[in-house]
């Protein structure tokens, strides 16, 4: 199935049914007076998140919701019926906006989260509203209120707790397999990951987190080269960014610190906030690296990081050195990113 995380809409409440002037006609009654009942409400339109869907494809085919009029009101003091209710099932991390004004409605971020877009018109009154003392027999009735009317943007961002970067074959999708039972295509050509990809790592029985793999960032993705950074919103919910680096470039003109900060930059370029997160690196492919030389490798790396982004960036950095391909270090990794979300999810609640 293809991804779809973004579609706009229009959504229309039904109007509410008019009220009626009626009297009593049966037989032996005189003056009956009126009995003309109200028109019923109006369908309104309503939006819930649904955890078993993952992309807003529906909304690719129908992108009118129009909900019916409610009825109009009868005689005998009858009221008229009102109009079923439309809900609209998105998926869970689903945010919710005004397509002009740019206003958000809702974001969607929990199973069964509701939200009225559009309500329905109140029914008209009858004319049994407007008896008095003084008029007996009113002729007056109103018609029912119209339902509003809404142009939608609906905008999907995952929910995960943890985000994967790198350029095109750093070994992302490598290590999502690696670290949780999710399969993304992987081969040895860029851009094999065309949407994003979601695992759940299991640390043990009790605890997991979800990690979110994005296609790989280049070079100018925030002037829209490439495929990442139409993706990048996916990353916003993370609370941890792991950037991964491929440690052993087959090409020897490919150098992986100046990949690295390309990076870094196009991250800023896109959203100073996101750039703002807790960022891991993940040296990554050390199989392919001698044993004898991989230390001296990794220490060089680093070595040049450290001169490049400066002393307290580099100490304040986690490095861990991983092989994505046959599992090294992965189970290392995934108790530290544990770690680290216990602790914030600790200082969240002393907060």
């Amino acid at each position: 199935m293809k991804f779809f995380d973004e579609a706009q809409i229009s959504v229309s409440a039904g109007k509410g049914g008019d009220g009626i002037v009626s009297f009593r006609r049966e037989k032996y009654i005189p003056r009956g007076g009126p009995n003309g009942g109200d028109g019923g409400h109006g369908g309104s339109v309503y939006a819930r998140a649904d955890r078993n869907l993952n992309t807003l494809i529906e909304f690719r085919y129908q992108r009118k919701f129009i909900a019916k009029n409610g009825s109009p009101g009868r005689g005998r003091d009858c009221f008229g019926a009102d109009a079923d209710d439309i809900v609209l099932h998105v998926p869970v991390g689903t945010i919710i906006s005004e397509q002009h004004s740019g206003r958000q409605i809702a974001d969607l971020s929990t199973d069964g989260d509701q939200v009225l877009l559009a309500e329905g018109g109140t029914g008209g009154r009858g004319n049994v509203h407007f008896k008095s003392s003084t008029n007996r027999a009113p002729r007056q009735c109103t018609q029912g209120e119209p339902g509003e009317q809404l142009e939608l943007h609906l905008e999907l961002r995952v929910l995960a707790d943890v985000g994967l970067l790198g350029l095109p074959n750093a070994g992302k999708s490598t290590l999502i397999r690696a670290i949780s039972a999710a399969k993304p295509k992987v081969a040895d050509y860029p851009f094999t990951t065309l949407y994003p990809n979601l695992g759940v790592v299991r640390v043990d029985h009790q605890h997991s987190f979800v990690v979110a793999d994005i296609p790989g960032l280049i070079r100018g993705a925030a002037d829209g080269a490439g495929l990442g950074t139409r993706f990048l919103k996916h990353l916003q919910r993370t609370r941890l960014l792991l950037h991964l680096v491929d440690i052993a470039p087959c090409d020897p003109e490919v150098d992986p610190v100046r990949d690295a900060l390309a990076i870094v930059a196009e991250l800023a370029r896109h959203s100073p906030e996101l750039a703002a997160k807790p960022r891991w690196l993940l040296l990554n492919k050390l199989d392919l690296i001698p044993p004898e030389l991989r230390a001296e490798q990794v220490e060089d790396f680093l070595a040049q990081w450290r001169q490049v982004v400066g002393n307290q960036i580099a100490d304040n950095t986690t490095v861990l050195r991983i092989s994505a391909i046959n599992g090294g270090g992965c189970q290392q990794l995934i108790y530290a990113v544990h770690e680290h979300l216990q602790s914030r999810n600790a200082a969240a609640r002393a907060g």
